[in-house]
């Protein structure tokens, strides 16, 4: 039997600060701080502890970051930044909503579908900031709430970005810490995530089955006027040989940031009128600093040994009994992140499951767990995701330029229909997990070796 490890003071340090700075990221709406601000002064707290009691130091923090996230976030934001002012988001969702005819739950479908399509590239906050206002512009022509069709963007692109290694942050510190490649995330996720996204879609139609049977008053006569149609479909170009690569990085030994670095110098050679500044202007810089200071956090709590220490207590339950385990981490990720927000508690358990690695402890179904629960927990709470709270904040506003309150999607709005919309999801993912066990417990090929938790 292994010997416990023992608390010392650069575990407990670690642990303070990791907890001072989590408090704050988690309480972000009560005292007003951003929570970039609170990442980075917990990744500071951290070097300078990690310096006097002799566990960690400036080169470590930078050998902590994953620059694979950030440089793959950061082109993608850049990418969408060009595609934006081409008007050919507009004139899809245009589209959309005169194939529908007033059909609301076809009006619901069909932007359902694009804005988890884009999901599967882009990231979930993304592709709500492009579609959220459009959504009100075409309710509000229609003379319908846009609450229902708010609410399924943000929970149906919080759902289908869960199907592939770049549709969602998590997903990316997943599979960069454990070196899981494009193809290998989506033949795992994909049919799980498919049967959470029909899931949500028919629990919504029976959740507002009121507000979707009113016939609409108004019609939407939208044109497609695309402001640039031709960097519109030089646009799609790169995408598509994008995804090509993406499903091919492995092979050419390329990580998945490269693959969005060279469809970013691609799109800025052919759209040559494009400036630079233009091209960056989209890039949501203070969430690349809130990832490269929580990486720094977690680093400088894995190197204190804090992390071997809380996971040699999960490793008797992990092995006694590895469906339950796995199960258990699905639900618990998910409530977690419907509380408070799945980026950081994602940060926590990375280390943990590579340190149960690194001791010899079998994990596998835990990394899809991890990636399931946390990416539906986003959806049960308005703060589970920052797509949800940009949903609620537009309809907030726009309650207030209509005067009319009932426009706005309050917590309560969200937790009646949002956490209905989570909980049949995992009972899916759950009995997925249950009658496919054999699958997610398989053996994981890696194509990277992951750093496991220094000794």
């Amino acid at each position: 039997m292994t010997e416990l490890l023992v608390m010392n003071d650069a575990m407990m340090i670690s642990g303070i600060i990791l907890a001072i700075t989590f408090i704050g990221i988690f309480t972000e709406t009560f005292h007003g701080f951003h929570r970039a601000k609170f990442a980075m002064m917990g990744a500071i707290m951290m070097i300078v502890a990690g310096q006097y009691y002799g566990f960690y130091d400036s080169k470590l923090a930078v050998l902590a970051i994953d620059w694979n996230v950030v440089f793959l976030l950061g082109c993608m934001m850049a990418i969408v930044s060009i595609m934006i002012p081409t008007g050919g988001f507009e004139a899809m969702a245009n589209y959309m909503a005169r194939i529908s005819k007033g059909r609301q739950f076809m009006l619901m479908a069909l932007l359902g579908t694009a804005v988890t399509v884009l999901s599967l590239l882009l990231d979930n906050v993304t592709t709500v900031v492009i579609f959220g206002p459009l959504i009100i512009l075409i309710a509000r022509a229609m003379k319908v709430t846009p609450i229902p069709f708010l609410l399924a963007a943000a929970l149906l692109s919080d759902t289908g970005g869960v199907a592939t290694l770049v549709g969602d942050p998590p997903n990316l510190m997943i599979g960069s810490a454990k070196g899981i490649d494009f193809n290998t995330f989506a033949a795992h996720m994909g049919g799980m995530t498919f049967a959470a996204w029909i899931t949500v879609l028919f629990a919504l139609r029976f959740l507002f089955r009121k507000e979707l049977a009113v016939k609409p008053q108004g019609e939407f006569h939208g044109k497609n006027e695309y402001k640039d149609k031709k960097l519109w479909n030089q646009s799609l170009f790169v995408l598509g040989l994008m995804v090509i690569l993406f499903t091919l990085h492995h092979s050419i030994g390329w990580e998945p940031w490269m693959v969005s670095a060279l469809g970013l110098t691609l799109l800025v050679f052919i759209a040559k009128h494009v400036e630079m500044d233009h091209a960056m202007e989209d890039v949501e810089i203070p969430l690349l600093i809130f990832f490269i200071s929580l990486f720094i956090v977690v680093g400088g709590v894995e190197h204190s040994g804090f992390l071997r220490y809380l996971g040699q207590f999960i490793i008797p339950f992990v092995q006694e009994d590895l469906l339950t385990a796995t199960i258990v981490l699905l639900w618990v990720a998910a409530i977690l992140s419907a509380a408070i927000d799945n980026i950081p508690f994602t940060a926590a358990m990375i280390p943990i499951l590579l340190g149960m690695e690194a001791q010899g402890i079998h994990v596998a179904p835990l990394w899809w767990a991890l990636a399931a629960g946390v990416g539906m927990g986003g959806n049960g709470t308005h703060i589970g995701s920052t797509a949800n709270v940009y949903i609620v904040t537009i309809s907030e506003r726009l309650a207030k330029r209509e005067n009319d309150p009932s426009l706005a999607i309050t917590p309560w709005i969200w937790f009646r229909y949002g956490s209905p919309a989570m909980i049949a999801t995992l009972i899916v993912c759950s009995l997925i997990f249950y009658f496919f066990f054999g699958f997610y417990n398989g053996v994981l090929e890696t194509t990277a070796t992951a750093t496991a938790p220094s000794h």
